[in-house]
């Protein structure tokens, strides 16, 4: 079940954390794997990672926030499954502050990459799919943009939030032709393998234990295979149980 022998696969912020995961997730399924970062050296590695691996992969780097980088990466390419996973700040590190005490210009990248960039990179892929009766495009969110937090990233929940929105709409306009759109609203993730700090996030957690990108990795899978035809328009929680990330 959830073969994707035959099927091309973009996953975009692929050169680390959760996207390195899906891709992982998606060529051991069978799955020819288009890495893309904006970082060019992080996909070749994880190009080069899952082909040692016995997968089908190459590196394709662009950034998701410039319109004709986008069109140009995926220009002629037949594109199955689309996972928009690139977020966070973009180029920058996210820098918690709260919203009253930020700048217009603070919002900009949050936006760029976690609205703008599932966006662009939707719209570059969706009519070969529609032409061809077949796609999956898969949104990663957040529950930090579905249920709102507390902690100073109030564009990164905006950019989320709209992601999330865009694809529910997008996944109505498209479904009678074969394509299914949803989205993944990830709770607490560790990316780190586990610390201190971690476990004590961890703790409040019901299954006690923060999310993996193999988790993320696997439900991508489902998302992405012919099995899950009947699954569209959903915002999809995984949060070990809770309720809000």
């Amino acid at each position: 079940m959830f073969r994707l022998d035959g099927r091309t696969a973009v996953v975009t912020g692929a050169g680390q954390n959760m996207g390195t995961g899906v891709a992982e997730a998606l060529a051991g399924q069978g799955a020819h794997v288009l890495v893309n970062d904006l970082v060019a050296d992080r996909a070749e590695d994880v190009a080069a990672r899952l082909c040692d691996a016995g997968g089908s992969a190459e590196a394709l780097p662009f950034d998701v926030t410039v319109l004709d980088a986008v069109r140009a990466a995926l220009a002629g390419r037949p594109i199955d499954i689309l996972v928009n996973n690139a977020g966070n700040a973009g180029a920058e590190a996210m820098r918690p502050t709260p919203f009253a005490e930020t700048h217009p210009a603070d919002w900009d990248g949050p936006l760029a990459v976690n609205l703008g960039g599932v966006m662009q990179c939707t719209h570059a892929v969706l009519p070969g799919m529609i032409e061809r009766g077949h796609g999956r495009v898969i949104g990663i969110v957040s529950g930090a943009g579905t249920e709102g937090v507390g902690i100073g990233v109030a564009a990164y929940s905006a950019g989320k939030g709209g992601a999330a929105g865009l694809l529910r709409s997008v996944a109505l306009e498209v479904a009678a032709a074969g394509v299914t759109v949803n989205s993944i609203a990830l709770g607490l993730m560790d990316n780190t393998g586990g610390t201190g700090m971690t476990d004590r996030l961890a703790k409040g957690i019901p299954t006690k234990r923060l999310g993996t990108p193999a988790d993320v990795g696997a439900l991508c899978s489902y998302l992405a295979s012919d099995e899950a035809s009947w699954m569209t328009a959903q915002t999809i929680p995984l949060a070990g149980g809770s309720i809000t990330s």
